[in-house]
């Protein structure tokens, strides 16, 4: 804008109120239009916005039945204190008995006491548990401490934890193996160069422990166990660690408790367990009423106002295709086929949909693994799931219509802008060629007012010229 302005000094016009006015009324009916350009287009944006994110709702509700492990599941019951369960869709219907014989217990041994400033004698450890093997070279001067660093700061240990104990007779080195079992034993050999002797119970050998040898120079505080479990009776499963996977088809058991003798047997069934299936309509139900609904708000044409989408093709044509789906039957094998209203879908006369479990129910009983096809499909044909998918991605995707849409209108919208700039540069300009053109005038008008007042001084003064009073 014009920073410096004069309003009609010689002249007496309102010049700034005379700008004003010319610019404003250039302006005026261009910014009206521009800002109604802006307004529907931004209105169109969040509409066909509004309807991508409800269609991918829609999709989303029924993922779910899209995936065969979800289906035909099996519920697990019978967990208690003693045992915990899970259970796939592998595991067959049944009831069995399982009674915790031991729990898995890892390996440690401890020292004999020795000062904190004792040197536990020189040589060096060849440390095994489980799978893990790692030596440790100790100095002549090295402590308890500086062993039992030298052990948890070993890059080749994978199996032992080592820890000082300080009793009332000194210190105590104890060793833990980090897994449990009975293959997690932990053995030491031991090379001692203090007096030679690698079983002894003097020296470097005070860690020396191998029952196979046997050498125990350390003591057990806790002996490696494996866990075991009685099922039915009869049949003992043992194992490393308290989890028991896969033993019984399709079944995990973890032991959590030992069962006393006076102590219940764990009774543990399974069941079918289709509720997923219920689930996963019902969520298809409330997110397509809520689309259907959201297309009546849109597409509204009536006395109280139109729609943001009303008539438009777009719309439409999306919930026609929908519909079309919605009724379509689709091939559960056999020459036969199976639709959303077999499974207890229906539709009113405003197209909302019902859910009647029983009727669902009813099916499922009748033909769990129709029902499973119907969602899912065959390697060859698609389910009613993945044929919802395709429809909607082409209308939801990156590079889908309603994305192409909101991106054509997002780049009008920048036009737009770009011409409101390029426009208020043009009032900037008219502006100030108005200001320069009235100044100037109003400099000319100036410039006569003091010619003519000149003038008329002079002759007032001329010889023979009387003066009239006034």
């Amino acid at each position: 804008m014009v920073d410096l302005t004069f309003t009609g000094i010689g002249s007496g016009l309102q010049v700034s109120e005379i700008v004003s006015a010319i610019v404003g009324a250039e302006t005026a009916p261009y910014v009206s239009r521009s800002n109604a350009q802006q307004a529907k287009l931004t209105t169109d944006i969040s509409a066909v916005g509004a309807l991508k994110s409800a269609l991918e709702s829609v999709t989303d509700s029924i993922s779910d039945l899209a995936d065969a492990s979800t289906f035909q599941l099996r519920k697990a019951s019978g967990a208690d204190s003693f045992i915990n369960l899970t259970s796939s869709k592998d595991a067959q219907l049944g009831s069995y008995s399982v009674k915790v014989d031991t729990l898995a217990q890892a390996h440690k041994l401890s020292s004999s006491a020795f000062t904190d400033s004792e040197a536990v004698g020189e040589g060096s450890l060849d440390f095994s548990s489980g799978d893990n093997d790692f030596t440790i070279s100790v100095g002549a001067t090295d402590t308890l401490s500086d062993l039992r660093d030298a052990i948890n700061d070993s890059d080749d240990n994978d199996s032992i934890t080592a820890t000082i104990i300080t009793g009332d007779d000194g210190q105590h080195l104890v060793l833990t193996s980090k897994e449990t079992g009975l293959a997690n034993e932990i053995t030491i050999a031991v090379t001692d160069v203090s007096d030679g002797n690698n079983t002894n119970a003097a020296g470097l050998s005070r860690l020396a422990y191998d029952p196979g040898l046997p050498v125990t120079n350390l003591t057990e505080v806790s002996e490696p166990l494996d866990a075991q479990i009685t099922i039915d009776g009869t049949l003992v499963v043992t194992n490393s660690t308290n989890e028991f996977t896969n033993v019984i088809d399709g079944v995990d058991i973890t032991a959590k408790k030992m069962h006393d003798v006076d102590d219940s047997i764990s009774q543990i069934s399974f069941s079918a367990d289709n509720s997923n299936i219920e689930v996963g309509l019902k969520s298809f139900v409330k997110s397509y009423n809520e689309l259907q609904e959201l297309s009546k708000t849109l597409g509204a044409a009536s006395e109280d106002g139109a729609g943001a989408l009303a008539g438009d093709s777009l719309l439409r044509g999306v919930m026609g295709k929908l519909r079309q789906e919605l009724s379509k039957g689709f091939d559960i094998g056999s020459g036969n086929t199976l639709s959303l209203s077999e499974l207890g879908v229906s539709s009113d006369q405003y197209g909302v949909l019902t859910l009647d479990v029983d009727d669902l129910n009813e099916q499922i009983s009748n033909d769990v693994n129709g029902i499973e096809q119907f969602f899912i499909g065959t390697s060859t044909t698609d389910g009613f799931a993945a044929s919802l998918k395709s429809l909607t991605d082409f209308y939801t995707e990156s590079d889908g219509i309603i994305q192409n849409r909101i991106d054509s209108r997002t780049n009008q919208l920048d036009r737009i802008e770009d011409d409101n700039i390029a426009f208020n540069r043009r009032m900037e300009s008219l502006e100030a060629r108005l200001y320069a053109q009235y100044n100037a005038m109003d400099l000319i008008v100036s410039g006569l007012n003091s010619t003519s007042s000149y003038l008329l001084a002079q002759l007032e003064n001329m010889p023979g010229v009387v003066k009239q009073n006034n």
